[in-house]
């Protein structure tokens, strides 16, 4: 069929309908609603598609739409559930079970018939990471249901009239619920509130003297202090008392009326450093290895079982500024000194990597200087994974990974993807030539015309299209929760493979063979060159692009599937 996607941003969810619905056989679309109803009437007008699917929406598709064309709304609660905070309700009042809900479009908002609804359980996590695993899973597959039902055309869908379906209003989840009392909620009380606004909106609050969002919370098992007071800092992120214990605050974003120029997103540390008086925290390193019973917060940790080594990072947002690339390039290179055959790369869920971060790059007093170190720093960290020789070395991907960040997973020997993962191998709709060695690693997988369109078309791959391609050596078909058992099971068959030191002494034989032919310096010049005339000119699209991404203002196109704008080529 022709599919319109329409979604407030193409988002995670957005992306990996379009590649699962794309990978079906179906003509897919997508237009953004952020830009206005007009862009949407002229795009339905245009394509005039046999449905409409919309994954993620902030505001009502226009009625003449929803009137004329058959509209399938994905809605993040289960059937009957009402209300734009669905999940922040779920999360914050530890819901052991949820769902996802495929409504036809009416003038009352999620009252709509039912074509298909799926069940998820929910884990204790951030609303965000819950929103791009188990019900991303979910709502894949309550829509392929709806799809292949309305497609079949005898399926009629269920009225929520119907007996069946027990309706609950929900209103939303505003910042006065969200509200942390400091002297009077508890570690968990407190770590609910965060983790069901961890993404967006954030829990508003003040420190120092500024109104800030908190975004993401983890537990201290050690750190104590007065309720509220700031105790530490680690890896940019600042820890805070409770009543009973103490909490890791990864990121703040300044509120838009506090006069910060950067009112989006970054490090919690970086943010509380810009405001005078600043903090004078002290910093709490973590070690690499934590100890079993430990209940605390690092972004990069290491741990070891046999042959095999694990070393996991999960940073929000998938990005990695300048210092997390650095430290986990030390990370990386303290792993290959244990005496380990195999090393698996990747956090237990949620992104692998998205590359560069931008938010830190725009927030920087030089931007072009901090988008070239930062840069750098990645360059760093891929070059080590690709010099490594002794062993050989598994990129696990328990989530999305895009630009910079998918090519880190191209480096190592294999990549194991789990199904629901999304690709973007590509850096144009940024506008950047990009870098971490693609013009190496991508045709060296997929050959030199296949990486040419990946890089060129620019759009998102499912997990089932990048193994058939050969992005991917391994899917593994497992739910988010269960994603690292089943890692380190194939981990360790790989490290008692008879063969094992046949293919590590081949990698090194190919890699040797590969540096004669054109050695991984020449790349990351020609790369770097590239690269560097973007950052520096001022007028240059990614400037631009870039600022509209970390400030979520619409920017491009309403139809993000067309050519991106400029070329950096």
């Amino acid at each position: 069929m022709d599919i319109l996607l329409v979604a407030s941003a193409f988002n995670s969810l957005s992306q990996r309908l379009y590649a699962e619905l794309s990978d079906l056989g179906h003509r897919v679309d997508v237009v953004l609603a952020a830009h206005g109803p007009d862009p949407v009437r002229s795009a339905v007008a245009e394509l005039r598609p046999d449905l409409i699917v919309a994954p993620m929406l902030r505001t009502a598709l226009p009625e003449d739409v929803w009137r004329e064309h058959t509209c399938l709304i994905v809605h993040p609660g289960p059937p009957g559930d009402r209300g734009p905070s669905s999940l922040d309700w779920a999360v914050a009042g530890r819901a052991a079970r949820w769902g996802v809900t495929v409504l036809e479009a009416e003038a009352v908002m999620d009252a709509g018939p039912i074509w298909a609804a799926e069940p998820f359980p929910v884990p204790p996590v951030g609303k965000s990471d819950l929103y791009r695993n188990e019900t991303s899973d979910a709502a894949v597959t309550a829509v392929l249901t709806a799809v292949r039902r309305y497609a079949e055309g005898s399926c009629k869908p269920l009225p929520q009239t119907d007996d069946s379906v027990t309706v609950v209003r929900r209103d939303p989840y505003r910042q006065q619920r969200r509200r942390i009392d400091w002297e009077r909620d508890d570690t968990e009380t407190v770590l609910g509130k965060l983790r069901a606004a961890d993404s967006q909106p954030g829990v508003l609050d003040e420190l120092l003297g500024r109104e800030v969002f908190l975004h993401g919370g983890h537990p201290e098992d050690r750190l104590r202090g007065r309720p509220g007071a700031l105790l530490a800092q680690r890896a940019g992120a600042v820890c805070r008392a409770t009543r009973d214990g103490a909490v890791w605050i990864p990121e703040l974003r300044p509120r838009r009326n506090s006069g910060d120029p950067a009112p989006f997103r970054r490090p919690a540390a970086s943010v509380l450093a810009a405001y005078r008086p600043g903090p004078d925290l002290p910093e709490d390193p973590a070690p690499l290895e934590l100890p079993p019973g430990r209940r605390t917060w690092t972004d990069i940790r290491y741990r070891q079982h046999g042959a095999v080594g694990h070393l996991g990072f999960s940073f929000p947002g998938g990005a990695m500024n300048t210092d997390q690339c650095r430290r986990l390039l030390a990370a990386y290179r303290e792993a290959l000194t244990r005496p380990t055959r195999v090393l698996v790369l990747g956090g237990p869920r949620d992104f692998f990597s998205n590359g560069i971060h931008l938010g830190v790059v725009e927030a920087a007093p030089d931007p072009a200087r901090e988008s070239w170190a930062n840069l750098n720093a990645m360059d760093d960290l891929v070059e080590a994974v690709l010099r490594t020789t002794d062993r050989l070395v598994v990129a696990a991907l328990a989530g999305n990974a895009a630009a910079g960040g998918a090519m880190l997973a191209l480096a190592a020997d294999e990549v194991w993807c789990r199904t629901g993962v999304v690709l973007n191998p590509h850096y144009r709709r940024m506008g950047l030539y990009g870098s971490e060695f693609w013009t190496y690693t991508l045709p060296r997988r997929v050959g030199p015309g296949e990486a040419r369109r990946l890089t060129t078309e620019a759009l998102p791959v499912s997990a089932a299209t990048a193994a058939r391609l050969g992005l991917v050596d391994r899917l593994v078909p497992a739910p988010p929760g269960r994603f690292p058992a089943e890692v380190e099971r194939l981990a360790a068959g790989l490290a008692a493979a008879g063969d094992l030191d046949r293919r590590i002494a081949a990698k090194e034989a190919a890699r040797a063979a590969d540096e004669r032919d054109r050695p991984l310096a020449a790349h990351r010049e020609d790369e770097l060159a590239r690269m560097h005339a973007i950052f520096f000119d001022p007028d240059a699209p990614y400037h631009a692009l870039r600022s509209a991404f970390v400030r979520k203002t619409p920017g491009g196109s309403p139809r993000p599937l067309a050519p991106a704008a400029g070329d950096p080529r």
